[in-house]
């Protein structure tokens, strides 16, 4: 798979002696509302959790599927059986050595439609999980293409800890919780009996929770932080010339949108929908909101280079305010027609993009109201489908199903939006098991299906700053937003 090449910006990323008995203070700009792996999936979570918990795959900076907890595997001829060898040695931070109990427990847990979890959606294919002395056999309804870079989102708990998973999480991973303190930080502890030996460098990491971005860079400035995970253009391009401080960027996954419930008026008509589209300025978003660092963007993110369209096959994508309002007037409703955007409150970035895009939707035939709205509220709302339409940033997969099934399938575990399209339910199905080239002619369709008549606007794909200090060694960003590559950073005399 093709990605766009990450760069840096300043002094280069050069690999130095390894120094050990340091904590790593990280600023961050939100805490997170829990840290069960399987439920909350917000990238205040995820920082925190991909350096605590590990699935049986994992997903590197250059979007390959790698070993995690499973050491090797293997697939049946037919596509359908998954045989894992797990790792020796792994052990959860409670002292208990990984298990098949563990893993077949885990898929359950996820699968369970009790839990909730996001991920549900990626693992209906399965039809087994079970033991065979230290490896566990998956078996598929069908072949999945997508599915080893799927498990990479399932990651595996102990049992017994499941209940206390949100305010204290149990993981394998290089770093094992010590503290939380609400609102103010949560630190964690070097994972001494690691499987993979003489890792992490790093004593622990600190995550400070810094709502301010003035603040996080002056930190990062005088030395009282050593990381910011996520930078703001404007912050990056600032900190460029510095030589106490290196920024990394790469192409991210993520995405900034407008979220439209269809089982709502009026964005249960199609044309309504389109309508936002035309009523969008996107270049002109990318330099108003991202100060030009980002490019407009349709279902899926331009770091998947063998995938995703570009936005000039999108007719819709061509701002015009007088079509949008064409299209109001033609779905029977009178101008302008008033609508309540959420607005996920504890990201500037989203903010920003909210006020861009209603200035441009009521020059279009709206009327529209921000609803800003702390994280806990927006993600109960969103969860709820209790929305009319929303703002926000999602993340991205290296898989086209990894987004479009669990977001726009029928009953799929995001599609908060209620959208169900027969058609498009079919696609999805066919395409994990197709050829490569059937693959992408399908997912073609369905980016086409979805970027003027779907139920998200899709508008921008940033760019994903890092910031680190000159003497922090080793860190390489990664398009997914996790942080599992800090168990290879050092901190340099």
């Amino acid at each position: 798979m093709k990605l766009a090449a990450a760069v840096v910006l300043g002094v280069s990323l050069i690999a130095a002696p390894v120094v050990r008995a340091q904590v790593l203070e990280i600023a961050t700009d939100q805490s997170p509302v829990g840290l069960d792996p399987h439920v909350a999936t917000s990238f205040a979570t995820q920082l925190i959790t991909s350096t605590v918990y590990e699935g049986l795959t994992a997903i590197d900076s250059a979007l390959r599927v790698v070993p995690a907890l499973a050491q090797s595997w293997k697939v049946s001829e037919d596509g359908k059986t998954y045989r894992f060898m797990l790792r020796e040695g792994a052990m959860f931070h409670n002292g208990r050595a990984v298990t098949t109990a563990d893993v077949i427990a885990s898929v359950a847990r996820v699968r369970d439609p009790k839990t909730g979890s996001p991920y549900a959606s990626r693992f209906t294919s399965v039809t087994s999980v079970v033991a065979d002395g230290n490896d566990v056999v998956v078996t598929l309804d069908q072949p999945s293409a997508p599915f080893l870079s799927q498990l990479a989102s399932l990651v595996i708990v102990p049992p017994e800890a499941v209940g206390e998973l949100a305010r204290r999480p149990v993981g394998t991973g290089a770093f094992k919780f010590h503290e939380w303190v609400p609102d103010t930080y949560i630190s964690l502890d070097a994972n001494a009996a690691y499987w993979e030996k003489g890792l992490p460098h790093l004593t622990g990491l600190k995550f400070n929770i810094v709502p301010e971005a003035a603040t996080r860079q002056l930190g990062l400035q005088s030395g009282t932080y050593r990381m910011v995970p996520s930078l703001d253009a404007a912050t990056a391009t600032a900190l460029a010339g510095s030589t106490k401080v290196k920024v990394a960027a790469t192409q991210d996954l993520a995405y900034s949108l407008i979220g439209l419930n269809v089982s709502k008026a009026p964005f249960d008509k199609p044309g309504v929908r389109e309508a936002v589209n035309f009523a969008v300025d996107r270049a002109q978003l990318v330099q108003a909101a991202y100060f030009g660092r980002a490019v407009p963007g349709g279902p899926l993110s331009p770091a998947l280079a063998d995938w995703a369209l570009p936005v000039s096959d999108f007719p819709c994508y061509k701002p015009d305010p007088a079509q949008s309002k064409k299209l109001l007037t033609s779905a029977g409703l009178t101008l302008p027609v008033k609508v309540t955007l959420n607005v996920l409150g504890s990201l500037q970035q989203v903010v920003d993009v909210a006020q861009v895009v209603q200035a441009q939707m009521n020059k279009a035939g709206f009327e529209v109201t921000l609803n800003v709205q702390e994280q806990g509220k927006f993600i109960q709302d969103w969860r709820g489908g209790n929305f009319e339409a929303f703002a926000s940033l999602n993340g991205g997969g290296i898989d086209p199903d990894d987004y479009f099934g669990r977001t726009f399938a029928t009953g799929g575990a995001t599609n908060v939006y209620k959208f169900s399209l027969p058609a498009l339910d079919q696609a999805l199905v066919d395409g994990r098991s197709a050829s490569e080239v059937g693959r992408k002619m399908l997912y073609e369709e369905v980016q086409r299906d979805l970027a003027c008549n779907g139920p998200v606007v899709h508008l921008a794909y940033g760019t994903l700053f890092t910031a680190v200090r000159a003497d922090v060694q080793g860190f390489t960003p990664n398009p997914t937003r996790s942080l599992r590559g800090l168990r290879e950073v050092s901190i340099s005399p």
